[in-house]
This record gives C-alpha cells, sequence and structure tokens, in this order.
C-alpha cells in the first residue's frame, strides 16, 4: 500500500488529501534500511563470475549451490530480470534425472547469520512472524518449495508455491510464523537457512504450512525441475523481513551491497611485489593487506607466489579477521625479491 498520499480527516471533521506521511514503523521494522535480511537478493554481486556446476559452492554472491544427484546443472549470474532489476540467478539443468531418488536433492540456498536475524527472537516465546518475498520465472510450471532452517538442521518449515505461467516472472510471498522451539543462533554462525529446492527426494519431504522437528526441504508435491535438460529457473528480488507483508524491494546502493558481501568473501585479485634490498641469507620481510570490511571469522586464504628472486616463500597467514600476511626469506646474499597474488578470502557460512 502506497503511503505518499491518503485521504484522512482534519480535526476540523473535512476531508483532505494528506501527502508524505511520517510514520516511525512499516510491518513492525525499520521504513528504510535493514529491513532485508537477505544479501544480494537482487543477485547484482558476482565477485567470483563463474559458472559453477559443482556440489557444495557458491555462485553469485552469498548464494550456494547443493545437489546430491544423478543429473547436473549448472548456476549462474543472468541478465534475465523482472523490470527495475538488472540480474537474477539462474539454475539451469545440463543432465536429465527424471526420477528422484530417496536421498536426492537439488537447492540453493542463503545462510544468513545469526547476528543479522537474532531480532527475530526463533527458538523463543517471543518469536517473530516473517514474510519472505521474490521474484520467479521458470520454464516448468507447477508446485516448489522453499524452506526455513536452523543451524542444527533440526527444526524445518516448508511452504509452497506455483509457478503459474511458464517463461514469466512472477512475484510470490510467504509468511511464516516463527518458530517458538529448538535452538536458533544469534551469533555469527548460520542464523537460519533459506532454501530453494527444485527437486526433493521423499527423505527430505514433509507437510508443509507447520514447523517440523527434522531435516526438510519440500513436500511430495515439488516439481521435479531436473526431469528435462530443457528446464531452468531463475530467481531474483529475494527478501526477508520481519511482520506480515511484503513491503517492496529494499534496494541499498551498489558499494553497500558489496560491502555486506565482502564480509563472507573477499576476492582482490592483486598483486604485490615484496623486495628487500642487502640482506643477508635468511633475512625475511612481509607485506599485509587489510580488507574493507571486517570479515564474519578468520578466512581460507588462496594465494600464489611467482617471480621470485633469490627469495622463497615463508608464511602466508591470516590477521585475524581484518587482513592477512605474507613473508619472504632470502636464500642468497643481497638483493632479494618476490610477487604475491592475493586471489580470495573465503569466510562463508
Amino acid at each position: 500500500m502506497a503511503l505518499n498520499k491518503v485521504n484522512l480527516f482534519r480535526i476540523d471533521g473535512t476531508l483532505g488529501a494528506v501527502s508524505n506521511i511520517q510514520t516511525s514503523a512499516l510491518n513492525g521494522g525499520p521504513l528504510a534500511g535493514l529491513r532485508n535480511r537477505i544479501i544480494n537478493g537482487d543477485m547484482r554481486i558476482d565477485q567470483r563470475a563463474a559458472v559453477v556446476t559443482t556440489h557444495n559452492a557458491y555462485t553469485v554472491d552469498r548464494w550456494h549451490l547443493a545437489f546430491a544427484t544423478t543429473g547436473a546443472m549448472q548456476c549462474a549470474q543472468s541478465s534475465d530480470a523482472p523490470a527495475s532489476f538488472s540480474a537474477s540467478l539462474l539454475f539451469d539443468v545440463t543432465t536429465a534425472d527424471t526420477s528422484i531418488a530417496a536421498g536426492e536433492y537439488g537447492v540453493l540456498a542463503q545462510y544468513i547469520e545469526g547476528l543479522n536475524v537474532s531480532d527475530f527472537a526463533w527458538g523463543t516465546a517471543s518469536a517473530q512472524t516473517a514474510t519472505l518475498s521474490f521474484w520467479v520465472k521458470s520454464t516448468t510450471t507447477g508446485t516448489y518449495c522453499v524452506s526455513f532452517r536452523n543451524s542444527g538442521n533440526n527444526r524445518s518449515y516448508v511452504a509452497t508455491y506455483s509457478v503459474v505461467s511458464a517463461n514469466t516472472w512472477e512475484y510470490k510471498t510467504i509468511t511464516v510464523p516463527g518458530d517458538t522451539s529448538g535452538t536458533w543462533l544469534g551469533t555469527n554462525a548460520v542464523g537460519i537457512s533459506i532454501i530453494f529446492s527444485f527437486a526433493t527426494g521423499s527423505t527430505f519431504q514433509t507437510t508443509a504450512g507447520s514447523w517440523q522437528a527434522g531435516n526438510f526441504l519440500g513436500t511430495s508435491a515439488q516439481t521435479n525441475l531436473l526431469a528435462s535438460t530443457a528446464n531452468e529457473i531463475r530467481i531474483t528480488g529475494v527478501q526477508l523481513e520481519p511482520g506480515t507483508v511484503a513491503t517492496p524491494f529494499e534496494r541499498r546502493s551498489f558499494g553497500q551491497e558489496l560491502a555486506l558481501c565482502q564480509r563472507y568473501f573477499y576476492k582482490p585479485s592483486v598483486s604485490y611485489i615484496e623486495q628487500s634490498y642487502g640482506g643477508g641469507v635468511g633475512a625475511g620481510t612481509s607485506t599485509q593487506i587489510y580488507f574493507p570490511t571486517q570479515m564474519r571469522a578468520t578466512p581460507t586464504i588462496t594465494a600464489a607466489w611467482s617471480s621470485g628472486v633469490n627469495a622463497v616463500a615463508s608464511t602466508i597467514s591470516a590477521l585475524g579477521s581484518i587482513g592477512a600476511s605474507a613473508t619472504i626469506s632470502s636464500f642468497s646474499g643481497g638483493d632479494y625479491a618476490a610477487v604475491i597474488t592475493w586471489t580470495s578470502f573465503a569466510a562463508e557460512l
């Protein structure tokens, strides 16, 4: 509902239009900023810039591909998007699996850090209702499932939505009552997992619309998107917010969204020449790189040495969650140098 212009009764009893209403809250949460607990819900940030085909791998920032199936798929950023969006996430079937076995599945997920949803108070008597909204476009009509799960994978809520028209962008909303049971973390570990299912075996099936004890991804009505290599699906505009109403997608600046993503993955792709003059055998020198934002935890570092001159790599180590250090040492008297390329830093959930 638009709030920029409504008709209200004035104090004198007459009816008139009032513009630019000011209020302290909307849908039980802030009016601007920090409503959406999904990061990169519009799929704009893609630091890896890769077509992902492997299980347990990240595609566009914050979005994770997982599958166990005889089929195969690929995920990548797509420019096909609904009006006012510039990107979506494509899930494309490359090898079909026409019969999903009990333990098989194919999903896209975002694992939300507990610090960002601690106010939901799930696992307590004060648990808040939350609303998920998103855009979807699929070649295949039918019933699809989204699940909400805790870090222990022992509390699950499965919701369904329908793709009504093939190859058409459709807007969906799902309201989920807060879970008053189970353990839901409010730390820098996984707080809530949001999982879009495109194939679900019976091991991971349950009934929709209520909290369950267990690890569930969908229902028996789940459409098997993996049934044909002609099938694909795209999602974008994903938003999770407290309350019972889906508000318009929260648009943050590109710089803000990138910084949020870099808490979990940072790809500088830069090289540094590390050198020293007049050192003796065994002399050492070091260089540091500092992250643009504090990472969620001490990251896994991917880096490489090259072009060494009278030098050998000694150590590459993280400086906690704020940076990293590289040290070289000389194996000869005199000048020595080496080039280090920092490729990526990962502190994903």
